[in-house]
């Protein structure tokens, strides 16, 4: 697998205490993010930017367990 690089990571504090992780990563050239749940790293969303558009992110399980492993370590 081609190395990925998170250039930015927010923890963000939601009503009711629903706290989300948000990491901005570089993967082939193309930029995305993805937000999981701070609870239990259950993914939210993800969406690449293309354009100056951002799309749903049709990235694979492997890059999701990589992105969440990484994202556990730096919490």
């Amino acid at each position: 697998m081609e190395p990925y690089e998170i250039v930015n990571m927010i923890i963000d504090k939601e009503p009711y205490d629903q706290e989300e992780v948000t990491a901005d990563f570089t993967y082939q050239h193309q930029d995305y993010s993805i937000t999981f749940k701070k609870g239990d790293l259950e993914v939210v969303n993800a969406w690449v930017f293309k354009n100056g558009t951002s799309l749903p992110a049709n990235l694979s399980e492997n890059m999701i367990e990589f992105i969440r492993e990484d994202v556990k370590n730096r919490i």
